[in-house]
């Protein structure tokens, strides 16, 4: 497998992370006359607006900020290549267990409005953008793995 596909695959990851926290992630309905249609961005910065700075920083860290440094990582890890960083590979399982974090925090959070009463939630594509990401990031490193394994049978 040559780096190509590899960085292709994390791009995709990459687009479509910036398309989940940028475009609406769900609507809620209320009352039947109003309905909001909020971006993960706008969540934060809502939450922050309200003086919630806790709640703000605790999504923007897992839904924002921790995707995207996770995708830094796996890119660095491949660039690397065989000759990868001590740092990367300790780095890489304290990764992997936080990997669906950021999708279970959106998901608590429709959980939540639709369970309420108070509104109706419906996801919106944000949510699957955004979703996919997570899926893509969380399953790359085996596939990684399995084409340098392909690659050291091929040689041996």
């Amino acid at each position: 497998m040559s780096r190509i596909v590899p960085f292709s695959i994390l791009g995709l990851s990459a687009v479509l992370l910036a398309f989940g926290v940028s475009l609406p992630i769900m609507r809620f309905d209320q009352l039947y006359f109003f309905s909001s249609e909020p971006s993960l961005l706008q969540l934060v910065g809502e939450l922050w607006g309200d003086g919630n700075f806790g709640l703000a920083i605790a999504v923007g860290a897992f839904s924002l900020a921790f995707p995207a440094v996770k995708l830094i990582a796996l890119g660095l890890e491949v660039a690397a290549g065989e000759g990868r960083s001590q740092l990367l590979s300790q780095a890489m399982p304290h990764l992997a267990r936080w990997s669906m974090m950021d999708v279970m925090l959106v998901a608590i959070v429709i959980f939540a409005a639709k369970t309420s009463g108070v509104a109706t939630a419906v996801t919106l594509p944000g949510f699957w953008c955004y979703a996919a990401s997570a899926v893509i990031a969380a399953i790359f490193p085996s596939v990684v793995k399995l084409g340098k394994t392909d690659r050291q049978s091929e040689k041996g």
